[in-house]
């Protein structure tokens, strides 16, 4: 499960990756999202409260920082709870302002396509956290190896996806949480068929990764041919 609060012996960590993410992601998209992530990352940076994943600042405020008039804030804000990368956890009364925090799960989700270009330290740690390490989910036993393959109900619907997958697991295991876990599999007409959550996501494992599933594959059954799909 995704980190959905960043606090603890790993939050300074946490806090640089989660800023390093946006800013990777920002610089990945138009200017008017460039722009916006970046208004984003800078009023996290001056005000956000860590420890207690609150944000409240009235908006005259906002707009100083950002060098804008009050409406623009009015409408980022709205666009950021929109987009799930604000909460609103209080709403706005007489003589206080409104209580935010931040949609972590949301945000990782969003840049999960600029992880890799980040580095595989990167990803690995924040794969880490998908899995239930720095989550909220139940720690794995000491020594113990977990492979969080997707879940595929009591009988796999694709019998050679297992041994396929947890060869790129032992491969990069970073890599396979972020970009191999997510995949659907089915076989058609003897055509492993991995279906991604997103074109992106496709587009991404087609042009990058390709290569390595189709070579664990031929180990573990060379007559069967493969596609991506999303």
């Amino acid at each position: 499960m995704l980190v959905q609060k960043i606090a603890g012996r790993a939050g300074a960590t946490q806090k640089y990756d989660l800023l390093t993410v946006l800013g990777s992601y920002a610089l990945s998209q138009d200017r008017t999202l460039q722009r916006q992530t970046l208004r984003l990352i800078c009023l996290i940076t001056a005000r956000y409260n860590w420890q207690s994943d609150q944000l409240s600042v009235a908006q005259t405020e906002i707009a100083r920082l950002w060098s804008v008039d009050p409406r623009t804030v009015k409408r980022e804000m709205a666009a950021f709870r929109a987009r799930g990368w604000l909460v609103e956890k209080r709403a706005a009364g007489r003589g206080r302002v409104t209580l935010y925090g931040l949609g972590l799960r949301q945000i990782w989700e969003d840049t999960r396509p600029v992880w890799a270009r980040i580095g595989p330290d990167l990803v690995a740690r924040l794969s880490g956290d998908a899995a239930g390490q720095g989550g909220d989910g139940p720690a794995p036993e000491a020594g113990a190896t977990v492979i969080p393959f997707p879940q595929m109900g009591a009988a796999p619907a694709v019998p050679l996806w297992p041994e396929v997958a947890r060869r790129l697991f032992d491969e990069n295991a970073g890599t396979f949480n972020a970009w191999f876990a997510p995949l659907v599999p089915a076989l058609e007409e003897g055509v492993l068929i991995l279906r991604a959550p997103g074109g992106f996501h496709a587009s991404y494992v087609r042009t990058h990764l390709q290569g390595r599933i189709e070579a664990a594959l031929r180990r573990v059954e060379p007559t069967v041919a493969l596609r991506i799909e999303g």
